[in-house]
């Protein structure tokens, strides 16, 4: 216990030096790094972090790689909002005596946007496409047999034709099983310095008076704001019971306390039947000003299936509602055991 307890402590006084305050709410940038990915985790709202295993685990606490199988491949896909989709890929693999090792790769498809000018601001006739891409490298351990630790290294990279940013972002995660019912999970997300954008775009041509000839061109690039990482801090408890050999459900919560928005509370739960067939649902809500999140139902199922006693193939499915948009996320995922 005191281990747990120490561990809680570092998280604590590291987001307490990383993660911001209330006044730099709204000013952070790299908001990709918030979208969650996995249709499992997106189902129960986000708030299994502290019985989440595998692969999905990486972005909601990657402690939970330790629980995974030895091999594993994942990929999930997400219509997201204005016609913008994610796809998530990762990979990962148990190594006797080291721990569990992944890397992953989330891209975002922003499709071809139309090129406008001051002197053609109906269009060029051109398009250009945004291009998002974070690169995770998870490892995690079981330091005990109820204690599990993991850490992602994640580099983050945005481009916006030839203006672009580059950073790098630490999460931290524990998972802590009480007994075989009762878990706790808790992570620190996003931890990171910030990051600026430059690039050719951001140069402007004027003319520059030269008091012996006249005026001469000249070239000066703008220089961008820095913007901080979204980082927060997340607090989670699950509850498992077994209504008998064959039905089982899992309740969770999870604080969410972070620097770019209200702190929040996710909410889930999941019913399995033999451990193959899944009925999922979850509920986001802001603590304060409730009215303004965007996001709030969410509901899913998944599928289960064994090919005999080496590959085990899972199917999910997850539903997420959204205020002001037409159309809800529809996030489909994909999981190979080996």
């Amino acid at each position: 216990m005191r281990k747990i307890l120490l561990i809680f402590t570092i998280f604590a006084f590291c987001y307490s030096l990383f993660a911001g305050d209330v006044a730099r709410k709204g000013t952070t940038g790299a908001e990709q790094l918030l979208i969650p990915v996995g249709a499992r985790g997106i189902a129960t709202g986000g708030a299994m972090l502290a019985n989440l295993t595998g692969l999905e685990s990486i972005y909601y606490n990657p402690a939970g790689l330790a629980h995974g199988q030895e091999t594993e491949a994942m990929f999930s896909y997400m219509t997201y909002l204005a016609d913008i989709n994610v796809s998530y890929i990762a990979v990962g693999t148990n190594l006797e005596g080291f721990g569990s090792i992944g890397i992953s790769f989330k891209t975002f498809d922003f499709g071809d946007i139309p090129i406008t000018t001051v002197q053609f601001p109906a269009g060029t006739g051109e398009t250009y496409s945004p291009s998002y891409l974070t690169i995770g490298l998870t490892y995690s351990n079981e330091i005990t047999d109820r204690i599990s630790i993991g850490t992602n290294f994640k580099l983050i990279t945005e481009e916006i034709v030839n203006t672009s940013a580059t950073g790098f972002a630490l999460d931290f995660g524990v998972q802590y099983q009480f007994g075989q019912s009762l878990f706790m999970g808790a992570s620190v997300k996003n931890i990171g310095p910030n990051m600026t954008f430059s690039g050719r775009d951001l140069q402007v041509s004027t003319k520059v008076p030269d008091t012996d000839a006249g005026s001469n061109p000249g070239v000066f690039e703008v220089v961008a704001e820095e913007f901080q990482l979204p980082s927060y801090f997340e607090l989670s408890l699950s509850y498992k019971y077994d209504l008998n050999e064959q039905n089982n459900f899992v309740l969770a919560s999870t604080f969410i306390n972070n620097n770019s928005f209200e702190d929040q509370m996710n909410f889930g739960f999941e019913y399995g039947y033999m451990e193959s067939f899944f009925i999922r649902g979850g509920y986001n809500l802001l603590t304060e000003n409730t009215d303004e999140s965007i996001f709030g139902f969410t509901a899913g199922a998944g599928v289960n299936y064994d090919f005999g006693a080496e590959i085990r193939v899972a199917v999910d499915y997850a539903f997420r509602q959204v205020d002001e948009f037409p159309d809800p996320n529809h996030i489909f995922t994909v999981k190979l055991g080996f």
